[in-house]
Formats: C-alpha cells, structure tokens, sequence
C-alpha cells in the first residue's frame, strides 16, 4: 500500500508543479523573463509561452489524475528533467562557491522533480490508483 500512496505523491507532486508553470506562464506572464533569464531566452516568444503554458497544465492534470499515462508520463519527464538540465550548475554548487555567483538554492529540488519523473515511468505499472488503472485502462 506504501507504494501506491507513494506514487500518486509523487503524481501530485509532478503533475501539481507542471500546473503551477503553466500558471505562471500564462496568468503571471513571466514565462517570457524565466526564459530569458535561464534558458538563453529559448522560447521567450509571448505566443509561445501561453501556448506552452496551457500545455503545462493540461499535462499537469491529467498526470494528477493518472490518465493516458503511457503518454503523458513521458511528457512531464521530458519538462521535468529537460527544464533541469540547464540548471544544472545549482545542483553542483547549491551555494555559489565554485562554479557561478548566481546560485539558487531554491533550484536544487529540481533534481529530486526529476527523478520523481522518471520513477513514475519506471514504476508505472505499480501506480494502481491512477484513474486509468481504476477504469481497467493499462495507461
């Protein structure tokens, strides 16, 4: 039981972070800044950030809600762990010491976000309490 439980947190949690991007992209406009700021202003474009951020959302939905796992799964690690990629100075150097001024400790969480991801695919098949488990779906 520990498992099941275990897994929909972390669906919650991975699902519940991709709403609130999304959130941020498309009410609180600063889609545009963060991609400025952290991602060499890949995807600054305002269209772009409203239409990825209602993605997010959607995503983040139906991950919370276990449907279409199979698929939509893959997409929250692909956000999940491509959006910490870039960071991934924060991971090394939480405090800033070594390898840049700038540090964030706040990114570092990033890294448990993407590897609660990739668990969720890898353990997939022990998720029971995902809406298309309960409807006889495989997702």
């Amino acid at each position: 039981m520990l498992t099941k439980i275990s897994l929909l947190i972390m669906r919650i949690g991975t699902g519940g972070l991709l709403v609130v991007w999304g959130l941020v992209r498309v009410v609180g406009e600063k889609g545009v800044g963060l991609a400025d700021k952290y991602y060499s202003g890949v995807g600054s474009n305002e269209m772009l950030q409203l239409a990825y951020g209602y993605a997010e959302i959607a995503l983040g939905i139906l991950v919370i809600l276990g449907v279409m796992r199979k698929y939509t799964l893959i997409g929250s690690a692909v956000i999940l762990v491509g959006g910490a990629i870039p960071i991934w100075r924060h991971f090394l150097d939480p405090f800033g010491e070594y390898l840049h001024e700038d540090a964030n400790i706040l990114f570092f969480p990033s890294l448990t976000v993407a590897g609660a991801a990739l668990a969720l695919i890898a353990l997939r098949k022990h998720d029971t309490l995902a809406l298309d488990r309960l409807f006889g779906k495989k997702g």
